[in-house]
C-alpha cells in the first residue's frame, strides 16, 4: 500500500469518526457557497437504482419557511433539549422529495424520457430498458402500489444524503439527518407554500448542515465489525 492510499483510508475514516448526529449547529457560522457546491455535487454524482436519480433537494434558506415546518418536525424543532433545533441554527437546511409511482411506475413517462434525454439512451436501446425495468418493478421486486414505490425512491435518495453527510464530514462540516417529522403534514406545508406536487413527491427526509456549537453529548458507539459482518 502506498502512503497516499494509507493516507486517504485515514482520512475517510477520521471523516466517520468525526460526523454525528448535530442537534444544535453555530448559528453564527455559514458554510460557504464552494463547499456547500460540492455537497450539493455529491449528491447529484450518485448513484440509484437504474440511474434514475429518483429524488429531489430542497435547500430552505428562508428562516420564516424554516419555521412553517417547526410544529411537526420535533427531530428539527429542539423541543428536547430547550433550543432553536436544527431548523434555527443550520447553515442550511434541506429536504430530499422521493418520486412517487405518478412518475416512477414503469407504465410512466418518467423512466423513459430521463432514460433517453439524460441517460442518452440511443433510441434502439430504450425497449430494453423498458423491458428491464418493468421486469424489475412487477417480478424482482413486486413494487405495484404508489407507497412502495415511492418507499423505493425514498431509499435512492437515502444513498445521496449518505454522500452529502460523508463529504460534509471530509470538509469538517457537520450533518444530522431528521426523520422526526409528521410526513402528511409536511406534506401540506410542500404543496401550500413550495407549489410541490404530492401526487409526484413526498418528503423522505430532512437533513440540516452546519458547524456544531460544541462537542457531542454521547461518544460514537457502535456494533463491533464482527457482529456487523459475516464472510462467506
Amino acid at each position: 500500500m502506498s502512503d497516499t492510499q494509507s493516507a486517504v483510508q485515514s482520512q475517510i475514516i477520521e471523516a466517520f469518526e468525526f460526523r454525528h448526529a448535530t442537534k444544535v449547529f453555530d448559528p453564527t457560522r455559514k458554510i460557504s457557497d464552494s463547499e456547500f457546491t460540492t455537497i450539493l455535487e455529491a449528491a447529484r454524482l450518485s448513484p440509484s437504482s437504474f440511474g434514475l436519480e429518483p429524488w429531489q433537494i430542497l435547500v430552505v434558506q428562508d428562516p420564516a419557511k424554516r419555521e412553517l415546518f417547526r410544529p411537526f418536525s420535533w427531530g428539527a424543532s429542539g423541543v428536547f433539549n430547550g433550543t432553536d433545533g436544527q431548523l434555527g441554527t443550520a447553515s442550511h437546511f434541506t429536504i430530499l422529495l422521493a418520486h412517487t409511482g405518478a412518475t416512477m411506475s414503469h407504465a410512466s413517462e418518467y423512466p423513459l424520457k430521463h432514460a433517453s434525454e439524460v441517460k442518452k439512451f440511443p433510441a434502439e436501446a430504450l425497449e430494453g430498458f423498458n423491458a428491464a425495468y418493468t421486469k424489475f418493478q412487477k417480478e424482482d421486486f413486486q413494487l405495484a402500489t404508489d407507497r412502495e414505490i415511492t418507499d423505493w425512491s425514498a431509499r435512492q435518495a437515502y444513498i445521496a444524503l449518505g454522500n452529502m453527510m460523508t463529504a460534509a464530514a471530509l470538509m469538517e462540516v457537520d450533518s444530522c439527518p431528521i426523520e422526526g417529522f409528521d410526513a402528511a403534514a409536511a406534506s401540506k406545508v410542500l404543496e401550500a407554500e413550495f407549489g410541490i406536487d404530492p401526487q409526484q413527491y413526498k418528503p423522505a427526509v430532512m437533513a440540516a448542515f452546519g458547524y456544531r456549537a460544541g462537542a457531542p453529548m454521547f461518544p460514537k458507539t457502535r456494533r463491533s465489525v464482527e457482529a456487523t459482518v459475516r464472510w462467506l
